[in-house]
């Protein structure tokens, strides 16, 4: 930790004395499309993270979901997972269950390594999880701002993982008041399909106060979550609790109207009990999570280009307490830096370099001891990656535009590797509005994880990256301040896949294997204004997959909201949600063998309304959810939510 922190403190120094005024270019910021459904707005801009410029929408030759603040507002007391469940294309399996519940990330057919999540721009990852993936169990939710997701691969861009989605959290900023606070409660039920009693086991405070000072900013916040009441396992007789505590601090100063930087730094902590998942009994296993990050983002703009400075420090530190306790130990070091150019309003370049560091360690205890001894040595699980890349948006003045771009990947381990995107798009003008037309070809990289390469008895030095390629075909009708409708076509295809291999003679190792697999589909999003304080939106994820990745996968999956401003200072939503059966596997302690069942397709009904008094000052709000109590299951042999109530306030000052 004390080199990655030094290599920061270094930066901000060097970053801090670079100050210069120049002239202002073209702002690059946040103009959501769909928060702005019912003040009756103009539909036509949004964040484009495609290219990492503000482009008009219609511009764009992808499909992008954004959650403005203004829809967070309106879903408070839910997860950041549960929120994102809701959009098109995405299914969060474990958002449903107890709050402890491990979260498995299915988008287009792909699971939880195929998945990017970027904070304020910058991927975070656990190096030591066998996925090298993210716990969006470690983020409050009242600590973002906005979300955005654009779905296909997208690593020219962004780099490894971003094979079937990216996930773009931008976290709240200073206001411009001096001072400002916010503080927010939430107490409710946490109960199963069997239980109707309403007591209170989940709780959930979050507070916040930032400002800004001349050219001096701050934010601090501070996020807690307690749950208790539902056991993990459906047969389970002993509650599993959950609890999180989470601390953002963000420090930043405008040297001039061209130069400005921002220190951040945060703390996540979760504690999860969880139960035998084996035998389907209950047990007194936790699993303790600890995510330290600390970091830097700096804009300096000159005339029609910028230069951004983003890097980031990660450490996670894992123990988990059960038959076979183990400790897991990582460290992440990221810096991407790029310069963006506008031509003219034609062209619009970005060329960057990415490097990441990535080290981790293991302790476990052997069979027969009693005390830990360290498993994976972090001075030989580690690599370090490089990787140049340029992205082109071209805009024409007769409708056609391109985006494409390119990355070169030179991993420590493997060597290099070369993935690609182009992204063509035609958006035709008519008097209501306009009508666009997409289609794109991209290629994706999964690195192996630490725990894949250096795991001393079924890691592989020699492995390859896992390689994905996109195609995509779609089309886009805007009516003006009314409704805009999409629909995409999509079929995805991996290769060089990294497996658990059996080797024969009970010897078990990760390999790449030579098998392909493809996973296709359809989705489908619509908005549509029915008047000024009425709106109504729904999406539909069609997907076709072969068996080998049919796990837990439903084939078609609706969401549909209704969204009501009943008077100026009241608002009430009605949120549906269809999945369709699945297919689900277990292992079976009785035969020693993995059984697979059907779990059937469920209906879920939500209900919410939110009411400001005191000048918008004090929000108050009730969320019921899973209304009519449907029985169902989003993993076999688990609990899931019944009908459960929340109630709280948001107050600011």
């Amino acid at each position: 930790m004390n080199t990655k922190t030094t290599v920061l403190g270094m930066l901000c120094f060097c970053i801090s004395t670079f100050a210069f005024a120049q002239q202002l270019p073209i702002a690059i910021g946040i103009d959501s499309t769909q928060s702005r459904w019912l003040s009756g707005e103009q539909l036509d801009e949004v964040v484009i993270t495609d290219s990492k410029f503000k482009l008009k929408r219609e511009n764009s030759g992808k499909v992008i979901t954004k959650i403005t603040q203004n829809e967070l507002q309106h879903l408070q007391g839910e997860t950041i997972a549960q929120i994102i469940n809701a959009t098109v294309g995405i299914e969060i399996n474990g958002t449903k269950s107890n709050a402890a519940q491990n979260l498995s990330y299915f988008i287009r057919g792909g699971r939880n390594r195929q998945v990017l999540i970027l904070i304020d721009g910058i991927a975070v990852t656990d190096a030591s999880r066998i996925a090298n993936d993210y716990d969006l169990r470690l983020l409050n939710a009242d600590q973002v701002e906005s979300i955005e997701i654009l779905k296909g691969a997208s690593s020219a861009l962004y780099g490894s993982g971003a094979a079937t989605a990216v996930i773009n959290i931008e976290l709240k900023e200073a206001s411009e008041k001096a001072i400002y606070a916010n503080f927010r409660s939430v107490l409710g039920s946490n109960q199963s399909q069997n239980d109707n009693n309403y007591s209170i086991q989940s709780f959930m405070n979050s507070v916040s106060v930032n400002g800004t000072l001349n050219r001096f900013s701050y934010l601090s916040s501070f996020g807690h979550q307690f749950t208790d009441g539902l056991s993990a396992i459906s047969n389970g007789t002993e509650a599993d609790v959950f609890s999180s505590i989470n601390g953002n601090l963000k420090i930043g100063y405008r040297f001039s109207e061209a130069f400005k930087t921002t220190v951040y730094t945060s703390f996540d902590k979760i504690k999860a009990d969880f139960d035998d998942g084996f035998a389907f009994a209950d047990a007194d296993n936790v699993l303790e999570t600890d995510q330290f990050r600390l970091g830097i983002s700096s804009e300096y703009k000159y005339n029609n280009g910028s230069i951004i400075v983003n890097a980031a420090y990660n450490n996670v530190e894992r123990e988990i307490a059960s038959s076979f306790p183990s400790q897991f130990n990582s460290e992440s070091f990221i810096a991407d830096v790029f310069n963006r150019y506008n031509f003219n309003n034609r062209f619009y370049t970005v060329l960057g370099v990415n490097v990441q560091d990535n080290k981790m360690e293991s302790f476990s205890i052997p069979f027969g001891g009693t005390d830990f001894e360290q498993s994976i040595n972090p001075e030989n699980a580690s690599f370090t990656i490089i990787d140049p890349y340029a992205n082109v948006v071209c805009i024409s003045d007769f409708g056609l535009n391109i985006n494409t771009g390119i990355r070169l990947n030179n991993h420590s381990e493997y060597g290099s590797h070369l993935v690609y995107s182009i992204n063509p798009s035609f958006k035709k003008d008519v008097s209501f509005g306009y009508i666009k037309g997409l289609a794109s070809y991209s290629t994706a990289y999964i690195t192996p994880s630490l725990f894949q390469l250096f795991e001393t008895s079924f890691g592989n030095s020699d492995l390859q990256p896992e390689e994905n390629a996109t195609l995509e075909i779609g089309a886009e009708l805007n009516i003006k301040n009314k409704a805009m409708f999409n629909v995409v076509y999509f079929n995805r295809t991996e290769t060089n896949f990294i497996d658990f291999i059996d080797l024969g003679n009970f010897v078990f190792q990760y390999n790449n294997i030579d098998e392909s697999f493809t996973a296709s589909g359809i989705e489908f999003t619509g908005n549509y204004k029915l008047n000024r304080d009425l709106k109504i939106s729904a999406n539909a994820t069609y997907t076709k997959v072969e068996d080998n990745l049919k796990l837990r996968i439903p084939k078609l999956k609706v969401n549909a909201k209704l969204d009501y401003q009943l008077f100026e200072t009241t608002f009430m939503s009605l949120s549906y949600q269809y999945n369709d059966d699945r297919e689900d596997a277990f292992f079976n302690s009785t035969t020693f063998e993995s059984e697979t069942v059907n779990l059937k397709s469920y209906n879920l009904l939500d209900f919410y309304v939110s009411h400001k008094i005191i000048n918008d000052k004090l929000m108050l709000f009730v969320n019921l959810t899973n209304i009519f109590n449907a029985d169902y299951q989003e993993l076999f042999g688990y609990t899931t939510k019944g009908r459960n109530v929340n109630l709280g306030f948001n107050l600011k000052f």
